[in-house]
């Protein structure tokens, strides 16, 4: 072989490749472009939505996607050149600089149902986030599973399970917004998120209203069976509602803001945003009547660093605020009661919205603050039969379990379970404080004299029964006031209300090389989020 042969031999494999890469890139191009079709494209536009790559696009800083399995396709021989991402999308990108992996489900192939490959895409995807240590976020709007290609038992079993999204043991945050009709698998993936966003519109539901029909023959709404009002305010599925994407993306965004990546990642102070909501007047918004009410968000906005607070599930279990914040800088989650809802006592619902939380907090490292005002757990047949007994367990495990520093503090009346369920006396609490004005008793003074002298009470003349209840729940109101409990050591200190903000900003600065510790051990992060 003479040298001008090399080279024109040289030349020719040069080209070839070129070739190749040309050929590549106007594949890759094709098949992001045309997705499940133009025309389906086309339609979407029309109706004013957006694609699943658009979503995409739009959450990620800008040009930041790298796509994973833009080549995949239906492995049933008849659909190959109909299913371009076999109605899955997704990859890796940056989210403010921050490395995130997300995907979705593209309506545009077979209504984004799930499948052999597509589903394979998806467990790749989460595997590929939590060996990197990135958060997940997902798109939900898909028909539910490709029933042709599920049915009989091979085809049943060739379909990966999601086994994967229990798997993850929140090794990473995941969020998911649904954005459609999502059933089967991004119902799944929501309800196995840590925070979920659903826009208004949509629908999260584990089936269709044409399977419920044809199973059971009952006819039912989109709206009626998992609409944003019924998931948010009924069930509490969803953490938040959002009117449009863009509002859900940057919800999404803030929550994020809050965790580290990963449960091996410390927690971030973030120096800019230790101003105080208020520095004065926290006492005042708290009335000394114990049955008066009054708003706690209003107490924690002055309490926590100022424009900090994002509260999840605001709709749901309303007696009970869980809040995401930032206390002197530092991450923390908030669980306090709120008399303006039932008094603030504590229900089941009220209960798993706090365990859920608790997990939350506690699998990524983020301390937790409890703000007392409560009466107690609330009783009677129904809560009774919504299983108040088991929800409060619940409560009661993710509180005890629970690793990061807890913080507890006694603003006005903690009675009975509900004053352990919120970290009170021998709960673990890392700081428990009370106010001067605060009370803490197995029972409110008031029901006590009511159960202790029902009988004499009844004997009296109702003109005078009134005036002996007041005078007797005096009596035991005056062996409820904090300085008995501080006395003992049960409760580690008595401060003013102005002091609040400045005792637990000091504790977790005292705490700070166990805030900044990476724990290997976090109980709560394998346990489910309700029952």
């Amino acid at each position: 072989m003479d040298a001008d042969s090399s080279i024109t031999e040289g030349t020719s494999t040069s080209s070839e490749t070129d070739g190749a890469s040309a050929n590549l890139a106007a594949r890759r191009a094709t098949t992001r472009q045309r997705m499940g079709g133009t025309a389906r494209i086309q339609r979407l536009r029309e109706l004013g939505r957006r694609t699943v790559r658009d979503r995409i696009d739009d959450f990620l800083d800008d040009g930041s996607f790298r796509e994973i399995g833009t080549f995949a396709h239906s492995n049933n021989p008849d659909d190959v050149a109909d299913t371009p991402g076999d109605g899955k999308v997704g990859g890796h990108g940056l989210v403010d600089g921050r490395p995130v992996t997300v995907a979705g489900d593209d309506i545009t192939v077979k209504r984004g149902s799930s499948s052999e490959v597509g589903s394979h895409k998806l467990h790749r995807l989460f595997d590929q986030a939590i060996r990197s240590g990135n958060p997940i976020v997902y798109f939900g709007e898909t028909g539910g599973g490709r029933i042709p290609d599920m049915l009989g038992s091979r085809g049943f079993s060739r379909i990966p399970n999601v086994g994967y999204l229990s798997a993850r043991l929140r090794r990473v945050p995941m969020a998911t917004v649904i954005v459609g009709e999502s059933f089967g698998a991004s119902s799944f993936m929501a309800s196995s998120s840590d925070f979920v966003v659903q826009v208004r519109g949509s629908c999260l539901s584990i089936t269709s209203p044409l399977v419920i029909e044809v199973a059971t023959g009952e006819t039912v709404t989109m709206e009626e069976l998992g609409g944003v009002d019924v998931q948010t305010k009924v069930i509490g599925q969803a953490d938040l509602a959002a009117e449009t994407e863009s509002e859900a993306f940057t919800a999404v965004r803030r929550f994020l803001s809050y965790l580290p990546s990963n449960c091996w990642t410390p927690i971030s102070r973030s120096e800019n945003a230790s101003e105080p909501g208020a520095t004065r007047g926290v006492g005042e918004i708290v009335p000394a009547a114990r049955r008066q009410a009054y708003d706690m968000r209003r107490l924690v906005g002055r309490l926590a660093d100022r424009d900090s607070i994002f509260e999840f599930q605001p709709e749901f279990a309303r007696n009970l605020l869980t809040i995401l914040a930032r206390w002197d800088g530092w991450p923390v989650g908030i669980v306090a009661n709120q008399p303006m809802q039932q008094a603030g006592t504590l229900t089941p619902d009220a209960c798993v919205k706090a365990s859920q939380f608790i997990c939350l907090c506690d699998s990524f490292g983020l301390p937790l603050i409890f703000l007392h005002d409560t009466p107690g757990v609330m009783v009677g047949k129904q809560v009774e039969h919504d299983r108040v007994l088991d929800r409060a367990m619940m409560m009661q495990t993710a509180v005890v379990l629970a690793s990061v520093p807890k913080l507890s503090i006694v603003v006005r009346k903690s009675f009975g379970l509900a004053h352990h369920l919120m970290c009170g006396v021998g709960m673990g609490a890392d700081l428990l404080c009370a106010w001067p004005g605060a009370e803490i008793s197995f029972m409110d003074p008031d029901v006590g004299a009511n159960v202790i002298y029902r009988r004499d009470l009844m004997a009296l003349p109702p003109a005078e029964r009134a005036g002996r209840l007041s005078e007797l729940s005096a009596e035991l109101s005056r062996d409820t006031e904090p300085f008995g409990a501080a006395g003992t050591m049960q409760v580690d200190e008595i401060i003013d209300p102005e002091e609040t903000r400045g005792v637990v900003a000091a504790t977790l600065s005292q705490m700070s090389s166990r805030l900044l510790k990476v724990r290997s051990e976090r109980p709560l992060a394998t346990w489910p989020p309700s029952l």
